[in-house]
């Protein structure tokens, strides 16, 4: 007879095996490294290296997220919120989506979130409308209160806001988004993504 999980099961399940996949992930991460440092390193090994450096650090960001969500889901998520600045927040998931893939505008702003679980979330929203949008470049305004994402094409706007389950960003993004008590709507062709001014209470 197969064994049936229950949600709450099944998203501990989920969290062990991202607990258990951070170990051989940084074996291969560390060994790419240490590559990476070997002088006179010859063409092709040396871009092969950096791909493997590369793929390793988004292994790591999915393992994240994956873990993060699977807290949530399980109930098991308490969110320590900090005071941050929606600026800093925009600029980290810029830098997280690399070189010329976002544009930082605004003046930011204070708000309250928990810091690492809202840089998942403004990352993973922002590489679903580069790629499900047939994007090479998206902008992030930073504002009092929150992030706003844009352009979110027609094509994108149904799988940005998870009503079609095609991308694992978005559907975290939004799921640690509302854990944080926080807002995601869509005005128009802009995601906009409100959080806390101040910690509750």
């Amino acid at each position: 007879m197969p064994i049936l999980f229950t949600d709450t099961a099944f998203s501990r399940l989920v969290s062990l095996a991202c607990h258990d996949l951070r170990t051989p992930l940084a074996t291969v991460s560390g060994f790419a490294h240490t590559l990476a440092r070997v002088d006179g390193l010859a063409p092709p090994a040396d871009r092969y290296v950096e791909m493997m450096i590369a793929a390793s650090g988004e292994l790591a960001e999915l393992i994240d997220a994956l873990g993060m969500v699977a807290r949530i889901e399980g109930g098991r998520y308490e969110p320590a919120l900090v005071d941050a600045d929606s600026l800093e927040l925009a600029q980290t998931a810029a830098a997280r989506l690399g070189d010329g893939r976002a544009e930082v505008t605004g003046q930011g702003g204070a708000i309250a979130v928990d810091r690492e679980a809202a840089e998942i979330a403004v990352h993973g929203l922002a590489r679903c409308a580069l790629r499900h949008g047939g994007l090479e470049r998206v902008s992030l305004a930073a504002e009092a209160g929150g992030v706003r994402i844009s352009p979110i094409t027609e094509a994108a706007a149904p799988i940005v806001m998870a009503e079609e389950i095609r991308d694992l960003g978005s559907a975290v993004g939004l799921r640690i988004v509302a854990a944080l008590g926080g807002s995601a709507e869509l005005a128009g062709a802009t995601l906009v993504l409100g959080f806390h001014a101040t910690r509750p209470g």
